[in-house]
Formats: structure tokens, sequence, C-alpha cells
């Protein structure tokens, strides 16, 4: 029987809402001509949410693998699986590719195979790759799981994205790339969903050592994505989530995001309802945005945008904006019979 922990809840809401904040920002920097000098604060705001997808991945491990039945023969497992995140990946791709994003040159087929029917489908493709070797990892767990594998694998995922990130992009396409720059991810979060208990334990001794590192890595990305795309006028210098920098940045924000909804007596319905609508969420936001925008988001931008105080409160704003609407059109469409199995 599956177990119902609390604290994932408030995670993949988190992670939702923070892939939203992303996006919001993306379309303000895209608005400016990237001027981060003249646009700080979204940048900073941008660059916070990076952790966003990395612990999607994360995530996506720790619940396969609280909710795996080894009995369960892989052909079964699969479908179970793909059945919920498949479908719904397909049929979104489909509306953004023939209705939202109509001008994409390759065919329908490579764009489910590479997630690129919308920038935030980029990684589902990826994950799918990740349910298929679930099993298999399922059954090497003792040897993935001793700390000298653990280290091996650690370090050659940071080597892999300092090379991707500070050297040359991979030059294989997703989601191969995503694969190579997130395995690791993936596995600390079958790992952590074993292991909960002890790592409750230790947070519980450090805590307040994340009161210094998290603010500071933030700062530190900020820092990071400004300087080098001042560098190489390479926008990926701040886009990438796939930085040694993130990757460390996303292990202790969910650490500390773990314990202190675990540690919590709160039990929130509202959170339970909030983590089922994520994934819809998830794949209807950018329809959100797009549209949001075109009515009255870029006037507003206009408006905003004249005096420095503007500045700052426009991203708040219009990320409330599309989330809070992204959310009531999922509630709605949640309230279809049925129409999750094809919506998500």
């Amino acid at each position: 029987m599956r177990q119902h922990i609390k604290s994932i809840d408030y995670l993949r809401v988190i992670s939702i809402l923070a892939v939203v904040l992303i996006h919001t920002t993306t379309r303000t920097l895209e608005t400016v001509g990237y001027d981060l000098n003249g646009f700080p604060m979204t940048l900073f705001l941008n660059q916070i949410a990076r952790f966003a997808v990395p612990l999607f991945i994360l995530i996506s491990g720790f619940v396969l693998e609280i909710s795996y039945n080894p009995k369960e023969n892989y052909f079964s497992f699969i479908k179970r699986r793909f059945s919920k995140i498949f479908i719904p990946y397909i049929f979104w791709s489909a509306i953004y590719y023939f209705f939202v994003y109509n001008q994409n040159h390759d065919n329908f087929l490579k764009v489910i195979l590479t997630g690129n029917a919308s920038y935030q489908l980029y990684f589902i493709p990826t994950l799918c790759i990740f349910y298929l070797l679930f099993p298999f990892l399922y059954k090497i767990y003792n040897l993935i799981s001793k700390w000298w594998s653990l280290t091996i694998l650690g370090i050659s995922q940071i080597l892999l994205m300092r090379y991707d990130y500070f050297v040359k992009q991979f030059s294989v396409s997703d989601p191969l790339r995503v694969l190579i720059l997130s395995y690791f991810l993936f596995i600390i979060g079958i790992v952590a969903a074993r292991n909960k208990e002890k790592i409750f334990e230790i947070i519980r001794k450090i805590k307040y050592a994340f009161i210094v590192l998290i603010p500071s890595l933030a700062f530190y990305l900020f820092e990071e994505g400004r300087s080098r795309y001042f560098l190489t006028y390479d926008i990926k210098a701040f886009y990438s989530q796939w930085r040694p920098s993130v990757f460390v940045y996303t292990v202790l924000v969910s650490l500390i995001l773990f314990y202190i909804f675990e540690k919590s007596k709160f039990q929130s319905m509202l959170m339970e309802k909030l983590s089922k609508l994520s994934f819809l969420v998830f794949f209807i936001h950018v329809i959100v945005l797009e549209n949001l925008w075109a009515i009255f988001g870029k006037n507003l931008f206009n408006i905003f945008s004249k005096s420095l105080g503007g500045r700052i409160f426009f991203d708040p704003i219009f990320f409330g904006m599309v989330a809070i609407t992204s959310f009531f059109i999922a509630f709605i469409l949640h309230k279809i019979p049925k129409l999750w199995r094809v919506t998500g």
C-alpha cells in the first residue's frame, strides 16, 4: 500500500509554483531584451526558483520508491505509470503543437520524443525513461545506495554538469541530455525514500546551518547567472538549471522543506488537493500565461516598468495571476468525471 507522505504534497506544489515563477519572470526578461542590470529583482526571482525541475525529478524517484510493489510485473508497472503521465503528455503536446505554438517545424512524433511542443515539456520524455529504468534500479538498490556508489555517482554528476555549463554544452539532444544531467537527483529521491527517518534526524541536528547556506547559495546563483551572461551573452547562463550550484541548492532546499513540513503537525487538506492539481497546472500554465499576457499583462508591464517600485512589484503580481488562474482552471477541469485521465 502506498504511503502518504504529507511533505511530498507541499514539495510538489512548491516545485510547480517555482516552474510558474520561472516562466513569468522569463517573459519579463524577454520583453526587456535581457536587461539584467535594469531588472535585477526579476533575475533574482528567476534564479531562486531554479530548483523547480530538479526537485520534481527528485520527488519522482521518492514517490516511485514508496509506491512500488516488487511483486508487480514490469509491463504492468510501466502501463500503470505511463497511463498517468504519458497520456496527458501526448494530449497537451498535441494542444501546444497544433494550436498554441503551431510554427514548430518538427514532425509530431519527434516533438513527442524530444518534448519540444512547448518549452515546459522538455523534461517529460526524460522522466518517462526514468520510469522505464526504475524497476532495474530497485533491484540493484543495495549497490547504488552504498556510500561509495553515491559518492562516485554524485561526483560524476557534478563534473558532467560543470562541463556542460562552464565548458561546452553536450551535443546530444533531449531527452538524453537531461538524463545525463539529472540521473543522480532521481537516485537521491529513491535513496531518500528508504531513509527518510534518518534524514529527518540529521537535518534536525544541523537545521540552523540552512539559514546561512540557502540564502548564500541563492545570491550565488543570481550572481553566477548574471556575471556569466555578461561574459558569454548566452541566455543559457541564467536559464540553465543543470549547474553544479543549482544541484547543491536543490538538495538543500528539498532537505529543509522536507524537515519543516514533516515536523509540522498541521495536516492540510487544501495542500493535498493542490498537489493533485499540480500536474495539470504544469501542463496548462503556459497557455494561461500567454493569454493573460496578451489580454492585459503586456499593458500592465508597460505601466509598472516606468518606475523602480513598479518593476519590483510587477513580477510577483503577474506570477500570482498566472498561478491562481491556472489552479482555478485545473480545479474546474478536475470536476469533470474521468477527464483527468486525459488531461492529467
